[in-house]
């Protein structure tokens, strides 16, 4: 997978067009599903100046664009649009925080998406959506199903969203994200689990590192999470007109759900902050029961110690030398005296 860095645009004016971000390697893909309450007609998108006739209808069309690589394709759709070279251009830089802004005829906004991987760490795409009166567009960087569930729903007539406008498709969008984020603090979640296990019944330096990496997973996710919050929470205020007031209590739920998400990472983060915290302590304690042990040993040795350099001092007259049963007085001495220090340790419990 190669990645389009932000410096090759460094210097450029402002409104040109380069793709900044991951090429997945494959064509982009763009899909028409054209709904109503009546039924619905879903193709691929052949002529893109043709895709202009969706902008005034009474049915709501989902315009799906996959891969951003075609720098002349995003081209061609912001002229069928009319959209403004600017948003042209920060639809094509996957570098955008989330956020919301109004252009009268339509809303552009930047959501995060975040999936887990095969090997468990967790990837993110920037997703842009374009809000008009009857349409939506949604941009993607990868060909992943990521509203698959909103595309079945459609497809299968169930619940509101045949009735509904534009407006509640692009709530119905945002909405998939923020419970996919559900998920991902699910995973999240129990990872922290068998790391607390792991940090309580053995701590390792695979232990930290874990520690660290999902550190930066979380951070990462943080970077998404906060910003949408604002985002989610304007729409909720219903100040556009594309808006309509019956999708208002659907947006505000889906403002709850991403306050709790933030709310449940928040906490995540907290506990993992802790955890370092008794990763160290947990190192220090074993480091202090070894040198315990060591000090107890170092400690029982050092009579026996005494006793052996007396004994072997090269003086001529040493009445127990001459002595028949001196050297094994002397071991019985030893002994002993190494027996009572254990007990007393033992007694003192510590050992």
């Amino acid at each position: 997978m190669k990645k389009h860095s932000i410096a090759g645009k460094a210097g450029m004016p402002p409104e040109s067009l380069v793709h900044v971000g991951r090429d997945y390697g494959r064509a982009a893909k763009v899909t028409v599903l054209n709904y109503d309450a009546a039924g619905t007609r879903e193709r691929a998108a052949d002529d893109i100046a043709a895709l202009a006739g969706y902008r005034a209808g009474d049915t709501v069309t989902w315009i799906s664009v996959e891969g951003l690589q075609n720098v002349g394709l995003i081209e061609k759709i912001g002229a069928a649009f009319a959209i403004h070279p600017l948003v042209l251009e920060d639809i094509l830089n996957t570098h955008q925080r989330p956020k919301q802004e109004d252009y009268g005829d339509y809303l552009y906004i930047v959501l995060g998406a975040f999936v887990l991987e095969p090997d468990g760490t967790l990837a993110g795409e920037q997703v842009s959506l374009i809000v008009g009166e009857g349409y939506v567009l949604s941009f993607q960087e990868s060909g992943r199903e990521l509203f698959k569930a909103v595309r079945e729903r459609i497809n299968g007539g169930k619940g509101r969203i045949r009735r509904e406008g534009a407006d509640y498709l692009a709530y119905s969008l945002i909405d998939t994200l923020v419970d996919n984020y559900f998920v991902v603090l699910e995973d999240l979640g129990e990872r922290l689990e068998d790391l607390e296990d792991n940090l309580v019944t053995r701590p390792r330096q695979e232990t930290l590192q874990d520690i660290h990496f999902l550190k930066r997973e979380m951070l990462f996710f943080r970077k998404a999470l906060w910003p949408l919050r604002e985002v989610v929470g304007v729409l909720s205020r219903g100040e556009s007109p594309l808006i309509k007031e019956g999708t208002l209590p659907y947006i505000r739920d889906a403002y709850d759900h991403t306050i709790q998400v933030i709310d449940t990472l928040e906490t995540y983060r907290d506990i993992l902050s802790g955890m370092l915290d008794i990763y160290l302590s947990s190192i220090s304690n074993r480091l202090n029961e070894i040198m315990k042990v060591l000090t107890i040993i170092s400690t029982i040795f050092i009579p026996l110690t005494f006793l052996a350099g007396v004994y072997g001092m090269n003086f001529r007259y040493m009445p127990e030398l001459e002595w028949e049963y001196g050297y094994p007085a002397l071991w019985a001495v030893m002994v002993i005296v190494a027996a009572v220090m254990l007990r007393f340790f033992r007694k003192r419990k510590w050992l």
